[in-house]
């Protein structure tokens, strides 16, 4: 199952009761994003296996705001697929740094983030229920910003 070729393409209208499936964003938020295209899609033989959401800090910089594989599909290249799609996507318009961020109770993430490259960068206390914070991860895309 592994070794089939992974896609990476925005997503589409058709796609979104897949990439709603986190449920951390309304369907109407979910429409606006897709139209400005930050959701992007995994898919192996038109299969959908993952997502990512990406938002904006101070509307010019870019941050992973979200990362789905689906459960069966994890631990086989699907999410650094998505992250190297990104990368070039950002890459290519002239940003210096992807940003993206943690819950600070979850250790898998923390450590997928590091693996890819991420540098820990900073914290949120307290953003997250039960008070749990969130920490920031920051990779740089190795160009110089655009004018």
């Amino acid at each position: 199952m592994g070794t089939r070729p992974i896609s990476v393409r925005a997503a589409e209208m058709a796609d979104i009761d897949f990439v709603k499936q986190d449920g951390c964003i309304s369907r109407d938020a979910l429409e606006h994003k897709i139209a400005r295209s930050e959701v992007v899609v995994a898919t192996r033989e038109d299969e959908r296996v993952g997502y990512a959401r990406v938002d904006f800090l101070w509307t010019s910089i870019p941050y992973l705001s979200m990362l789905w594989v689906l459960e069966e599909h994890r631990r086989q290249g699907i999410g650094r697929a998505i992250l190297a799609h990104l990368e070039s996507r950002f890459r290519e318009a002239g940003h210096p740094t992807l940003y993206s961020s943690s819950d600070a109770s979850e250790p898998e993430p923390q450590a997928w983030h590091r693996h890819m490259g991420f540098e820990e960068c900073g914290f949120i206390a307290g953003i997250n229920a039960g008070g749990i914070g969130e920490i920031i991860f920051r990779k740089i895309l190795g160009c110089e910003r655009a004018a």
